[in-house]
């Protein structure tokens, strides 16, 4: 295949998804939602081909002009774009893809600061879909965001399920929209604020991390950690979404 105006597969940091039962998941998962489908990194389209096969509306965007091209020959019944999963409207109910491993955290980004979908099925770095999920620890991306979306994990790629392999397996992750978050919308600037801070913050210990990152009281720490049922020896990672809730609930009060 010609190689594309943005560089070959490996500048577009391309690792195509052939690892079947992995294919089959991401299939399952997508055949839960409802409504109409948007792939990131169709590629060769690997996935493209089974999600056409379920007969919903489906748009693939790969920023390869060549793989376009041939997908859309093959597949007429989808609409196949040329597009760059950081700049594509992200209007769908449903987002699905292999998502470039080096580009895994700007798109994470965009998908939680856009207001309209509902559930993302995607492909990202074994670690990163871990961490995501809390398995081990939640990071500060995940904290900051898990009040309005709840974030699972499906299971293990092996690296050698993606061609070319890449140096670390592959993980699937769902991120779905909360119907009732757990915090008001109004809140959610100076709510990731907050988690910032304490994430950033020192101090010894969480009491002290948050007293100083809230500006209360020594008190007012105390009963905030207490009310909220978070461990006196617990550190930010370690919370759960409704504890991150209930914290900042406490403290806005």
């Amino acid at each position: 295949m010609p190689r594309s105006l943005h560089g070959g597969r490996h500048e577009l940091g391309q690792n195509f998804l052939t690892h079947t039962p992995s294919i089959a998941t991401i299939v399952s998962l997508v055949g839960a939602t409802r409504g109409p489908i948007l792939e990131l990194g169709a590629g060769n389209g690997a996935l493209t081909r089974p999600l056409a096969a379920t007969g919903r509306p489906l748009t693939a965007i790969d920023i390869d002009e060549h793989r376009v091209r041939r997908l859309a020959r093959t597949l007429p019944n989808v609409r196949v774009v040329h597009a760059d999963a950081l700049h594509h409207a992200l209007d769908t109910p449903v987002i699905v893809g292999n998502i470039p491993f080096h580009l895994t955290t700007p798109i994470l980004r965009r998908l939680l600061g856009h207001p309209t979908w509902m559930r993302a099925v995607l492909v990202t770095q074994w670690e990163v879909a871990r961490k995501r999920a809390g398995v081990g620890g939640h990071t500060m991306m995940t904290a900051q965001s898990a009040p309005w979306f709840a974030f699972e994990l499906h299971g293990r790629i092996p690296s050698w399920g993606f061609t070319p392999r890449p140096s670390v397996d592959g993980g699937i992750l769902t991120i779905a929209r909360r119907g009732s978050p757990l915090v008001p919308h109004a809140d959610r600037r100076p709510y990731e604020t907050f988690v910032r801070a304490v994430f950033c913050g020192r101090g010894g210990t969480l009491e002290r991390v948050i007293q100083v990152a809230a500006r209360v009281s020594p008190a007012t720490a105390h009963r905030a950690l207490s009310g909220s049922a978070v461990p006196k020896t617990a550190l930010p990672r370690d919370l759960t979404a409704e504890q991150w809730a209930a914290l900042w609930l406490t403290l806005r009060e």
